[in-house]
């Protein structure tokens, strides 16, 4: 018998989790949708929809789909647009969540 799925890999152990740094001006956002050209739509912890980008850093090895949460910085001088600077997997959002980071 084959199976011709994608297989799940096993996931690590969660070691340290990156939480957002408020004297950086970080917030924690929810990827509502994909506008293309390395453009998102992101809704953040404060209710504020921003336009985030995905700096070229991270562009190739981040791949960032819809409901993921992320790590934005928004910008000094327009503060409807942001700078994605991190992205959390599975684990840590399910850490996230236990710790209250997540509502």
């Amino acid at each position: 018998m084959f199976y011709l799925g994608k297989q799940k890999k096993p996931e690590a152990p969660i070691g340290r989790v990156r939480t957002p740094r408020k004297h950086d001006r970080e917030i924690l956002a929810t990827v509502e949708k994909l506008l293309g050209a390395n453009h998102l739509r992101v809704r953040c912890i404060d209710g504020t929809v921003r336009t985030a980008r995905i700096p070229g850093r991270m562009k190739k090895r981040i791949w960032i789909r819809e409901n993921d949460i992320v790590i934005i910085v928004p910008w000094d001088f327009q503060d409807d647009k942001a700078d994605v600077i991190w992205r959390y997997t599975a684990p840590q959002v399910d850490w996230l969540r236990r710790r209250g980071y997540l509502s």
